[in-house]
C-alpha cells in the first residue's frame, strides 16, 4: 500500500491517471502532453505500474498503458472501512436538558 500512496502523492502521476481515464495511451502519447523529458515520464509510469494503478502491454515497439481501477477499488473499500457506522443524527446527538438547565 505504500507504493500506492507514493504513486498518488505526485501531481504528474495523478494527471497521467486522469489522461488514462479517457483512453489507453502509449508512453509517447502520454509524454506529448507534458513539458518534461520522456525518461521522466517513463519513471512516473513505472511507479504507477509498480503500484498497480496502470497496466502496461507491449505491442510491437510501443508500450500501451491502461488504467487499472481494481487497486483504487480496494483502496476505497479500505478507506470506507474507517467510516463510523450508526453516526448520531442531530436529534440523538443533542444532550437532553436537565431540569436545572430548563429554568
Amino acid at each position: 500500500m505504500n507504493n500506492l500512496f507514493k504513486a498518488l502523492n505526485d501531481p504528474t502521476r495523478r494527471q497521467i491517471l486522469d489522461l488514462l481515464r479517457g483512453s489507453d495511451l502509449n508512453a509517447g502519447e502520454i509524454a506529448e502532453r507534458f513539458d518534461m523529458t520522456k525518461p521522466s515520464i517513463s519513471h512516473h509510469l513505472d511507479l504507477l505500474r509498480q503500484a498497480g494503478l496502470v497496466d502496461a502491454t507491449k505491442q510491437g515497439q510501443f508500450i500501451n498503458y491502461s488504467l487499472n481501477t481494481t487497486v483504487l477499488d480496494d483502496l476505497l473499500a479500505w478507506l470506507i472501512s474507517f467510516q463510523k457506522t450508526g453516526m448520531p443524527t442531530a436529534e440523538t446527538s443533542t444532550p437532553e436538558k436537565t431540569p436545572e438547565q430548563t429554568k
